[in-house]
């Protein structure tokens, strides 16, 4: 007996359960009474759902994007085991720089996040000189190609939405200041849209002497080697058609995200600054652990260099010496008479 009724906003469903005891064995008590009990459920008819079993067009998405504004695009440094942010700014050359990129998309449909350039500089400027691309070409990580680092996309990714890199830690050279600031663009696709020479994330095998997509086939990373990859995202004119359109009634969600193409897509994000020291430098700790997180500079407050400190254990370890053996020849000649009158 249940009924539909539709509203504006709204579906309502209406049902009614009835209760009819049984009677009891003795006629002359009640146990129960009968009872009819309404019960209506309402579901909104204008909402966003996804499912892993249906892939949606490209139009529900967007308007999704047009009408939620909650994609956030992040970039962290991890810890060691990447399970938590890193709370230390500070690195040794020869150290890891260890990044995930993230995009919070909720209430949409799936995504895959891909990273298309990073830059490193010595000012929040990413314009500003000197600058390093270690990531370009819209998803090469070209850091991966010299001799001496294992940079690399961290394969599997934890999430469609995140993907992970990890870039030997470097510094400018001939820069005092030992600061570095890494500004990297980020961009989303569907999860549906298979990774081509538009949407990659590819890294320099030293084995094989090759690019690796972390996803599709190898031929998506050929253009690293040429230097003639596409535009990011140029495959899909109705995707940067639509990215257009609303990028102009669009706030991004994060203030930090500055620069970069219109849209809800994509983003600019920033780590920094990041202090850089040279292995010397990083002997140097409050804890007295060499390496630490926390090091500080030569001549700073609270460390001493090693080898002042094997000086001053070694001047301590002297004197202590030749105060037991004062103690001692005090004690021996106290002993000697005795022992020579027995």
């Amino acid at each position: 007996g249940s009924t539909l009724q539709v509203t504006p906003d709204s579906l309502i469903y209406r049902t009614t359960l009835f209760y009819k005891p049984t009677p009891s064995g003795n006629p002359l008590i009640v146990r129960a009474t009968p009872a009819e009990v309404l019960i209506e459920c309402h579901y909104p008819r204008k909402s966003n759902v996804s499912s892993g079993a249906v892939h949606p067009t490209w139009a529900p998405f967007h308007s999704t994007v047009a009408a939620q504004e909650r994609l956030r695009f992040s970039l962290r440094l991890m810890d060691d085991d990447w399970s938590r942010e890193r709370l230390s700014n500070s690195f040794q050359l020869g150290d890891s720089l260890r990044f995930q990129a993230d995009v919070t998309s909720e209430g949409h449909v799936p995504l895959r996040l891909f990273v298309d350039q990073c830059v490193a500089t010595v000012s929040p400027d990413r314009s500003s000189s000197p600058r390093y691309a270690f990531i370009d070409l819209g998803g090469c990580l070209v850091d991966g190609r010299a001799d001496d680092t294992g940079s690399a996309f961290m394969s599997p990714r934890p999430r469609p939405e995140s993907l992970r890199f990890l870039v030997d830690a470097f510094k400018f050279a001939g820069d005092a200041g030992n600061l570095l600031y890494i500004s990297c663009h980020l961009r989303v696709t569907p999860v549906a849209q298979a990774p081509n020479p538009w949407n990659k994330a590819c890294s320099f095998s030293k084995a094989s002497g090759l690019w690796a997509p972390l996803e599709g086939t190898a031929a998506i990373c050929s253009c690293c080697d040429t230097g003639s990859c596409p535009s990011p995202g140029g495959d899909s004119r109705e995707f940067r058609a639509l990215a257009a359109r609303i990028g102009r009634r669009v706030r991004r969600a994060d203030p930090s995200q500055r620069g970069g193409p219109s849209g809800p897509t994509e983003a600019d994000v920033f780590v920094g600054p990041l202090l850089i020291l040279e292995p010397a430098q990083g002997l140097m700790s409050p804890s007295g652990s060499p390496g630490s997180a926390g090091n500080t500079p030569q001549g700073a407050s609270g460390g001493i260099p090693v080898v002042i400190q094997g000086l001053l254990l070694a001047a301590a370890a002297l004197l202590s010496l030749t105060a037991l053996g004062m103690l001692l020849g005090m004690c021996w000649k106290r002993l000697c008479p005795l022992g020579m009158s027995s």
